[in-house]
């Protein structure tokens, strides 16, 4: 079934909000970005590689191609057992467990840049950004709230205790790493891995409801920014997606170049993805743009 904006949670919902700091999360934050600063002192090409191959593993595969373009919109199936692969790399990025991000993003595309978006640029730039999670209500592991946001994950067991128990996997990395290439490895595997795909991540909330190109006439702000669409992986072609929410493609013309999409066909070829819900440019935009 394909899931539009209003049919992605039980119902139209609103996230609660935190009244003050949330400390966890900001001491968090804070020392994940002492460590990647501290990181730059101990560099190796080995722990860069490292680094990059887990950020695209984590980011790419865990983000991109699992809590957002699957978990959240359904754009295309593949087998269960890839679906729930997907998701631990998604844990694996520090941006909370499967059934939160997409509660989260599921309310956003219902009240993108209206009352109750988590997170939108007109209640400022650094609140879009990282303001949200550092004064958010702390609903990372509240599994049985974020659940009315996501019922079909919330269906299954795996992710419910992924959900609650996301910062296992970060931690079982860590130590792995720590085993392997000792405390510069893990720095750079876990501490700078993660913070530049946090701020990738938190530009597509910020930066590509700010600046860019408006292709479509959506009801928000988005916006579509190549830089964004760089280092996320093709989720910087933010208008295409909020016109086309459930579209596994989101660089719609030849020049709009969309990693996860490129990366579904591979899957696809290999009997590993169907059922693609993909939008495709109409003949008249397509013609204007290529004049």
């Amino acid at each position: 079934m394909l899931l539009t904006e209003t049919q992605a949670g039980a119902e139209v919902l609103t996230l609660p909000r935190g009244k003050g700091l949330n400390m966890t999360t900001t001491i968090a934050m804070v020392l994940f970005h002492i460590g990647a600063i501290a990181a730059l002192f101990m560099f190796s090409w080995t722990n860069f590689w490292v680094a990059v191959f887990l950020l695209w593993m984590c980011t790419g595969l865990g983000i991109s191609m699992g809590y957002h373009r699957l978990h959240t919109h359904r754009g295309y199936k593949c087998p269960l057992w890839l679906e729930y692969f997907f998701a631990v790399c998604g844990a694996l990025t520090l941006e909370g467990g499967p059934i939160f991000w997409v509660a989260v993003h599921r309310v956003h595309h219902q009240k993108s840049d209206q009352a109750g978006d988590p997170h939108s640029p007109r209640e400022g730039f650094f609140w879009s950004h990282m303001g949200w999670i550092l004064f958010g209500s702390g609903n990372h592991n509240n599994t049985k709230l974020m659940s009315r946001y996501a019922p079909d994950l919330a269906k299954h067991r795996f992710y419910r205790v992924l959900n609650s128990w996301h910062w296992v996997p970060m931690v079982v990395l860590g130590l792995i790493l720590l085993a392997i290439g000792g405390l510069p490895m893990m720095l750079w595997g876990i501490c700078v891995r993660v913070v530049f795909g946090l701020h990738a991540t938190w530009f597509v909330n910020s930066a590509t409801h700010v600046w860019g190109r408006r292709r479509f006439n959506t009801r928000d702000d988005s916006r579509n920014l190549w830089w964004v669409a760089a280092i996320t992986f093709g989720e910087g072609w933010h208008n295409n997606h909020h016109a086309h929410p459930v579209s596994v493609r989101h660089g719609l013309a030849w020049y709009e170049i969309d990693h996860s999409w490129i990366l579904v066909n591979i899957l696809k070829f290999f009997g590993l993805a169907s059922d693609l819900k993909v939008a495709s440019l109409p003949s008249r935009v397509a013609e204007r743009e290529a004049a």
